[in-house]
């Protein structure tokens, strides 16, 4: 799998380019400031590229608007964001983009390398990795009094990724009262039901744009 790498902080990036080598992925470019990561997207086309948000030489939003520059002339490039912040209005965009597995992880919430590995590949696999916490930023912002508070609480699980089981698991409920509370939720949202875990994220991600 290879990667291309955007940090500012040499020993982040070091570390990173060590770990994703010793896990056999071969990153072919590590970039530490934003002007340098778009160029590298395009000549690289990488399997996935992990970006923070806030690169230099402004420390805003580089990362972010690089990579969904990149997306734009690469549909479909696999991005997991890497970063200390929520940069919500960028989020949205990149994250509601149908094309591509997409990621938005935060730097302090990573408590396991092999949970990070697994994410890395499963957003160049086309699949969605959300953290909890960055839901929780986006669910927060949007009117969602329509819903109970039970399905405020699948549909941040279903943001995050979560299959029907999963949810079931994790709210000890049935899986057949979660598939009820769902299609509640879309209907409210005036949005079809889905099957696909997948376009299930897109969608309530969709709705939070």
């Amino acid at each position: 799998m290879r990667v291309v790498l955007a940090e500012d902080l040499a020993l982040l990036r070091d570390g990173l380019t060590r770990l994703l080598t010793a896990f056999g992925c071969e990153v072919v470019a590590a970039v530490d400031n934003g002007p340098a990561l778009l160029p590298a997207l395009l000549a690289n086309r990488p399997d996935v590229a992990i970006v923070d948000v806030r690169l230099p030489p402004t420390f805003t939003d580089e990362g972010l608007r690089a990579a969904i520059a990149a997306r734009a002339e690469l549909p479909g490039l696999p991005v997991l964001v890497l970063s200390q912040y929520v940069e919500q209005l960028y989020a949205r965009e990149l994250l509601g983009d149908r094309s591509g597995g997409v990621g938005y992880l935060l730097k302090d919430r990573i408590a396991d390398v092999e949970q990070f590995v697994d994410a890395v590949r499963r957003v160049a696999a086309g699949g969605t990795v959300m953290d909890p916490e960055v839901v929780a930023q986006l669910l927060a912002r949007q009117p969602l009094n329509g819903l109970t508070a039970r399905e405020q609480e699948v549909l941040g699980l279903m943001a995050e990724g979560r299959s029907n089981a999963a949810i079931a698991s994790r709210i000890f409920i049935t899986e057949k009262a979660v598939s009820k509370h769902i299609n509640s939720i879309f209907t409210k949202l005036g949005m079809p039901p889905s099957d696909d875990d997948n376009r299930r994220v897109l969608a309530v991600l969709t709705y939070l744009g």
